[in-house]
């Protein structure tokens, strides 16, 4: 798989958060006290979610050197600080006060990350969850084309509490003009999201309509009542999380997060290369790595993985726009669990992915 990134640079935050539904994961994984988990880092939101469910051991890991410096700083910042201190430090809340929070844990970080982050203060005190290429990709279009096409108060009303039926029927009449759907597919096209979003490498095996198979998947959810209390949607509307917050800053979560704190580490490289440093794994955590990879790579990393996973251990991923699945593809190796994954589609927040698959090694 290296070799299908090399062109991909990993020296800047491409995401601060992470844009994936944190509970589907959960449920997916089964997450149960005493577990090992692999997860792949990104912004670091999904591994800390899985510590809220006691595990032994999560393992973060990532090619990007800087999603891991990231992480490593929210794992410090979640070490020394109150739920309300630590949502204020990464921009969920206001403050003034994040470089002085920033010298109060920085202590707690390795000398590298210390240097990055010394070097980036700019993005600490503008808000971390503001820092990655994709959340400015999301941000010019809350700020710059979405005013083209819809007032804040259409915004607003889109996303206020009404019936199902209320739901579809402002979308149809008041919120999908022609102006909506031009811009939509233009800023969301192939082109333009790897440009300004992901890396154009991202997206090399994907060969459907981009623009047209995003708008889908944005018209599906927004004739929903579940698009009122979404918080990726409305960082997609908004350009903020607004009174919404991410599953793990959650006071709820947050405090058991900072109890398992301790058992979060760092792996640089391939996920399926951790493997060899930390042993077999219960869970995996793989976001949507295989749209990355042509079938013969997808096979041969999926053979890896199976190796190392504990029998009963349970594989978690989501297709966006290109068609992977283990259990197909490596039938003696992986079970599907079809039925599980469609349950667990059918709600995701993560509204523009096409599917989250579940797949389980025999026991």
């Amino acid at each position: 798989m290296k070799k299908q990134l090399d062109t991909v640079r990993h020296d800047y935050i491409r995401y601060a958060n992470v844009w994936e539904d944190a509970q589907l994961l959960v449920q997916g994984l089964q997450a149960k006290p005493g577990a090992k988990h692999l997860s792949i880092a990104s912004g670091g939101d999904n591994a800390l979610m899985l510590l809220a469910a006691d595990p032994e051991m999560v393992v973060a890991a990532d090619l990007n050197q800087a999603q891991l410096f990231l992480c490593e700083l929210k794992r410090a910042a979640i070490r020394h600080l109150e739920c309300i201190e630590y949502q204020e430090f990464i921009g969920l809340l206001p403050s003034e006060s994040r470089l002085h929070v920033y010298t109060r844990i920085r202590a707690d970080l390795r000398g590298e990350t210390k240097a990055f982050w010394d070097d980036q203060q700019q993005l600490i005190e503008d808000g971390l969850v503001h820092a990655g290429k994709f959340e400015r990709y999301f941000r010019m279009f809350a700020h710059r084309i979405l005013p083209l096409i819809h007032s804040q108060r259409s915004v607003k009303a889109l996303v206020a509490p009404k019936s199902a039926e209320e739901q579809a029927r402002f979308y149809d009449q008041h919120w999908n003009t022609w102006r909506w759907r031009f811009l939509f597919n233009v800023f969301f096209s192939k082109t333009v999201m790897g440009w300004l979003g992901r890396d154009p490498a991202f997206l090399k095996q994907v060969e459907v309509h981009v623009g047209e198979f995003i708008f889908q998947k944005a018209a599906h959810h927004l004739k929903s009542v579940d698009a009122q209390d979404n918080f990726i949607l409305r960082y997609n509307l908004t350009g903020s999380f607004g009174n919404l917050v991410p599953d793990y800053a959650m006071p709820e979560n947050y405090n058991r997060i900072r109890a398992n704190i301790g058992r979060l580490f760092f792996y640089e490289g391939l996920a399926e290369t951790a493997i060899h440093k930390y042993g077999k794994f219960d869970g995996f955590n793989l976001s949507d790595i295989f749209e990355y990879m042509d079938v013969p790579t997808f096979r041969q990393v999926g053979a890896v993985l199976a190796e190392g996973a504990n029998p009963g251990a349970r594989v978690c991923y989501w297709n966006l726009m290109v068609h992977r699945n283990l259990a197909e593809d490596l039938p003696d190796l992986f079970q599907d669990l079809p039925d599980l994954s469609a349950r667990l589609t059918a709600k995701d927040r993560g509204f523009f992915y096409h599917r989250f698959i579940v797949n389980q090694i025999p026991v």
